[in-house]
């Protein structure tokens, strides 16, 4: 139904009495669609049972459906969301039946609704486990005190020689693998354990030694060449 500006907003409140997570569903279309009408009460929670009821009075081509909800949290959205909206093109009612609880489900209510209270007025213990986790750990016996202020000083102890070989450690291996780099590699030794790559590698290193020599005779020879001079005359 359109709501028009000058109109007040319809507010009613419910009490935990009045509240249940057992609902009735009025003016919904007589087409057999209680799967349609369960799947889309259960996108709100987890809903137990949906069926029809025949004896309830309702208008013409239309019929009452109860559902039960698990809980009373989710039957309460889903009355807040669905009530007065288009399903199958009729607009459906949806109101609470606390007159099918029993008195499990009453007490339960009832004691659901009291943690929530008390939830909502000491928010601070709720809270508490964590603070109590975040609190440095005290001894007040002294004897409890000694021990653990040896326990402490030996494990500090152990952390210093542990941290100390670590250092050395690194630094015999940082040793190892410059003295390794520089080490100078002789041309005869064989690296590998077939003839013909030991062949090539000797092939290689021949000629290497060819071009440094041939590279170095090229740089005496330049070396010894007598500087040209200039005769040409300036004008």
């Amino acid at each position: 139904m359109p709501k028009y500006k000058d109109e007040p907003t319809a507010v009613r409140v419910y009490t935990v009495c009045d509240e249940s997570k057992f609902l009735i569903v009025r003016n919904v279309p007589s087409l057999g669609c209680s799967d349609q009408l369960s799947q889309l009460f259960s996108t709100y929670g987890q809903v137990e049972e949906c069926k029809p009821m025949d004896a309830e009075d309702c208008e013409q081509y239309t019929d009452v459906y109860w559902i039960k909800f698990h809980q009373v949290n989710n039957a309460r959205f889903a009355k807040r969301k669905l009530d007065e909206s288009v399903f199958l093109g009729n607009r459906i009612q949806v109101s609470y039946a606390p007159q099918y609880e029993s008195l499990s489900d009453t007490k339960e209510k009832l004691e659901g609704r009291r943690k929530e209270v008390l939830s909502r007025l000491n928010p601070r213990k709720s809270n508490a486990p964590s603070n109590s986790s975040s609190k440095p750990f005290s001894v007040s016996n002294p004897l409890l005190k000694d021990t653990f202020s040896q326990t402490s000083s030996s494990a500090q102890s152990q952390s210093q020689s542990q941290s100390q070989r670590q250092s050395s450690e690194s630094r015999t291996v940082a040793t190892g693998h410059t003295s390794s780099s520089m080490s100078l590699v002789q041309s005869d030794k064989e690296y590998f354990p077939s003839e013909s790559m030991n062949r090539t590698v000797h092939l290689v290193r021949d000629k290497l030694n060819k071009i440094q020599s041939t590279s170095s005779e090229h740089t005496e020879a330049g070396s010894s060449k007598k500087a040209r001079v200039d005769n040409r005359r300036r004008i």
